[in-house]
C-alpha cells in the first residue's frame, strides 16, 4: 500500500488560523491600551465592524493595516513589530487547497484550514469510513454518490482533495486521530468488494500508526448517544509566536 507524502510541521495549519492567531494578538494589544474598536476603525479608514472582522480572524489583514494599529497600539519594539508583520504576510498566503476552488466551496477551505492545524480529531462515523482513513477508490464511489451528475475529472480532483488531506497524519508530529465507526460502515460494501477489500484492510494498516486509533460500534450494542449522525471534534493547541 502506497504511503502518502509526508507534510512538514511548519506547513500545518494555513491562512484561516493565522488569522486567528493575529486577530486575537490585535485584540489583545487595542484591550490592553483602552482603545475602542471605533478609534482603531478610524484609524485604518475603516469601519468598527471591520475591526470586529479582523480581531475575529474572518477577513484578510493589508499589512499597511496591522501596520497602523501597532503604531496606534503602542508596539515600537521592531522585533515585536516585525514578527506581527510577517504574520499577516502568511495569514494572506493561499493554503495548498486553494487550487482547488472550482471544487471547494468556501466554508469547506476553512475547515480543511482548521483540520490542519489540530493536534487532536475525534470523529464518529455511521454511514462511511472517514476522509481521513478513505483509499481512493473508496473516496471516489462516496464522491460518486453525492455528485452523480458530475464530470469524470471533477470527480478525480475532488478525490485529489480527499488524498491529499490524508498528509496531515503523516507529518512530523502528525495530529492524534481517533475515529469511532458504526459496524454499518464495514457491512456496506461501497464501490464493490473489491474496493472494500482495499479499504478494510488500509484500516487494518492505519492502526498501525502510532497517531491513529479505530474503534467499531458493533451493532449488538444497541442505541447509544451518536446515533443521530456523523460528527467530528477538532482541538488545536496554539502556540503564540509573538
Amino acid at each position: 500500500m502506497a504511503t502518502a507524502p509526508r507534510e512538514s510541521a511548519s506547513t500545518a495549519g494555513g491562512p484561516t488560523v493565522l488569522r486567528m492567531l493575529l486577530g486575537a494578538q490585535l485584540r489583545r494589544l487595542r484591550e490592553r491600551n483602552g482603545i475602542t474598536r471605533e478609534a482603531a476603525g478610524w484609524e485604518i479608514r475603516a469601519s468598527e465592524s471591520k475591526i470586529s472582522r479582523m480581531e475575529l480572524g474572518r477577513v484578510g489583514f493589508k499589512e499597511r493595516d496591522v501596520s497602523d494599529l501597532l503604531t496606534l497600539y503602542g508596539v515600537t519594539d521592531t522585533e515585536e513589530r516585525t514578527a506581527l508583520l510577517a504574520l499577516a504576510r502568511q495569514a494572506n498566503a493561499p493554503g495548498w487547497w486553494h487550487r482547488y476552488g472550482d471544487v471547494l466551496p468556501h466554508w469547506f477551505q476553512s475547515y480543511l484550514d482548521l483540520e490542519a492545524a489540530a493536534t487532536m480529531i475525534r470523529t464518529y462515523e455511521v454511514q462511511f469510513v472517514p476522509g481521513l482513513l478513505q483509499t481512493a477508490g473508496y473516496a471516489r464511489a462516496v464522491i460518486r454518490i453525492g455528485h452523480s451528475g458530475a464530470r469524470a475529472e471533477e470527480i478525480e480532483r475532488r478525490v485529489e482533495v480527499r488524498m491529499a488531506r490524508q498528509r496531515v497524519l503523516h507529518r512530523e508530529n502528525p495530529p492524534q486521530l481517533w475515529a469511532v465507526i458504526d459496524e454499518a460502515v464495514l457491512r456496506r460494501p461501497m464501490g464493490g468488494h473489491k474496493v472494500m477489500r482495499e479499504q478494510v484492510l488500509h484500516l487494518l494498516e492505519a492502526t498501525k500508526m502510532p497517531n491513529v486509533r479505530i474503534q467499531v460500534v458493533p451493532f449488538h450494542a444497541g442505541g447509544h448517544a451518536a446515533a443521530g449522525g456523523a460528527f467530528k471534534i477538532g482541538r488545536a493547541s496554539c502556540r503564540e509566536r509573538v
